[in-house]
């Protein structure tokens, strides 16, 4: 998951971060908000980055769900046919939860990766822009992973 990180929590910010790495031909990995597995639901934002992506197609992108340390909220999510979750849980809980994912063709996340948070954004298109051509200049060693 080596492309730029960007939060988002509805429609409108997940198609501003397509449309802005669409225009500078880059990959980008959309992100949940922190737990909103718990109140927004697998299948809500599944939903979410399929209709952002009907907006912007060929852009490449990959969405992960923020699961909070709730392993049950990692194994919904993988049934509503989520490829990527990040979950804060022990080492032995996170190992049973990559074999289950690995299992379904999806991967859980544990790392903590800068992101840029758009919940106060006011013009996300532009909070997009400065975020991605930043990341692009950023040295090898300095780019998120």
């Amino acid at each position: 998951m080596g492309a730029p990180r960007i939060i988002v929590h509805n429609l409108e910010q997940a198609k501003a971060a397509l449309k802005v790495a669409g225009e500078l031909a880059v990959a980008v990995t959309l992100i949940s908000a922190p737990g909103a597995a718990a109140y927004l639901g697998a299948a809500v934002f599944r939903d979410m980055i399929n209709g952002a992506s009907r907006c912007h197609p060929g852009v490449s992108h990959k969405a992960v769900l923020d699961c909070g340390d709730d392993p049950g909220l990692v194994l919904g999510a993988l049934r509503h046919g989520i490829k990527a979750v990040r979950v804060d849980v022990g080492a032995d809980v996170g190992a049973r939860l990559a074999d289950i994912a690995a299992q379904r063709g999806a991967i859980i996340l544990t790392d903590e990766t800068p992101a840029l948070d758009l919940i106060d954004s006011s013009d996300p298109l532009a909070a997009c822009r400065a975020w991605l051509a930043a990341a692009d200049q950023r040295p090898d060693s300095l780019k998120p992973r």
